[in-house]
């Protein structure tokens, strides 16, 4: 983070959470960390990264409520004021819905700020002086306006998914209707493998289509262009969506535990999965998928996504892409008023186009991609196949360069 990379995070940027507290504890934190076995170190950052995407989505209230089901634990009755709202709660069976939401919201910030901090100290903290060996876009961060933007925005958007997983994680306790099973014998164990695959490729699939009608000009421009004021992403950018938007999907994947019959294990293990890599997409980090992931793209296709703007929709499954011609193309470029994943061939495209898009493919870091290598490079033999009678007077003028 950062205007270069050399330029010290500072705690000028305010942000009324200070998830950047961190900042200021690096020495100690290195000093601690340091000691910690690597194998135990990577496990709790996976854990902190899973808590978080818990945390920011608010499911950690509903994977409560369904513990306590699947143990028969009863809830706490909480005080009651008799008041005509409460008895209109009740019956919309939402009794004690403001513990519930005073709760969820307080802990999800509570984990924003806590873990949060951490996770900004172990991704762009500790490694800052070196951003051409881990970051996606080494040479290109954020300004401090938009990471103050995001910070904030982010985190008042957790107000939303709070609210959002308080109403019906309160709504499932009391008994309302959802089609959430609790034994593992109740439906055959067959449908309790099977269901897994089912949710996921449903809730990515679903996603896919979401993402990509939102970069449609209008949704575009009035809800999700606030998402992609951050060319360079992090991990804050995961929760800086427009509320409309935000609360789309997330009703949008809670639709399976109302259709189709589900463990509540299953569906939150989809769930958890999503929430890290979402946390892991949007960090600006080279990670790359485990060899037991072959539908799962790497982290720079989504930091593509950022860079290029209406391109690369998909989340966890890059295959929609490619059944869907949206997967990013070394023969076309991308600009944010190219709208509908297509791009635009080269030798339709102006000079100025082809020079600024040529110098955001040389800004990509080679390590983000497999074998180490720049995928969509473009060399002059490339620029000739495309641009044929192009090529030759850019040449001449040298305005690719």
């Amino acid at each position: 983070m950062g205007s270069n990379k050399k330029k010290k995070i500072s705690g000028k940027i305010k942000d009324p959470l200070a998830v950047t507290w961190s900042e200021k504890y690096d020495d100690q934190i290195q000093g601690v960390w340091k000691k910690i076995p690597r194998f135990v170190a990577t496990f709790l950052v996976t854990i902190a990264v899973c808590t978080m995407g818990l945390a920011i989505s608010g499911d950690w209230l509903n994977i409560l409520v369904h513990l306590m089901k699947q143990f028969n634990i009863e809830f706490p009755e909480t005080l009651k004021t008799n008041s005509s709202l409460d008895n209109i709660l009740e019956t919309l069976k939402l009794k004690n819905l403001w513990s519930f939401w005073i709760g969820s919201v307080i802990f999800s910030y509570a984990i924003y700020v806590i873990i949060g901090g951490f996770l900004h100290w172990y991704f762009y903290v500790r490694q800052r002086d070196r951003p051409e060996e881990w970051k996606c876009q080494p040479n290109k961060w954020m300004s401090p306006e938009l990471e103050r933007h995001e910070i904030i925005f982010g985190s008042l958007n957790l107000m939303v998914n709070a609210s959002i997983s308080a109403i019906v994680a309160c709504y499932i306790s009391n008994g309302g209707y959802s089609t959430v099973y609790y034994g593992f014998s109740d439906y055959p164990w067959w449908w309790l493998i099977l269901q897994v695959p089912v949710v996921f490729i449903y809730q990515d699939y679903a996603t896919y289509w979401l993402h990509r009608i939102y970069h449609t000009p209008f949704l575009y421009k009035n809800f999700h262009k606030m998402h992609h004021k951050y060319k360079q992403p992090t991990a804050w950018s995961v929760t800086a969506i427009h509320p409309v938007e935000s609360s789309h999907i997330q009703l949008t994947l809670m639709i399976p535990i109302f259709v189709i019959p589900v463990h509540w294990a299953s569906f939150y293990a989809c769930a958890l999965y999503a929430y890290y890599h979402g946390i892991i997409d949007h960090s600006g980090i080279n990670f790359k998928a485990f060899w037991w992931q072959p539908w799962q793209p790497d982290a720079i296709f989504h930091d593509n996504h950022h860079q290029y703007f209406h391109v690369n929709f998909a989340f966890n499954i890059y295959f929609w892409d490619i059944l869907h011609g949206t997967y990013r193309r070394k023969d076309r470029l991308y600009t944010e008023d190219t709208y509908y994943g297509q791009g635009k061939a080269l030798n339709e495209a102006t000079a100025s186009e082809i020079k600024a898009d040529l110098q955001e493919r040389k800004s990509e870091n080679p390590l983000a991609y497999r074998g180490n290598k720049l995928e969509f490079d473009l060399n002059e033999k490339d620029l000739k196949l495309e641009l044929n009678g192009t090529y030759k007077k850019l040449r001449k003028n040298k305005k690719y360069y």
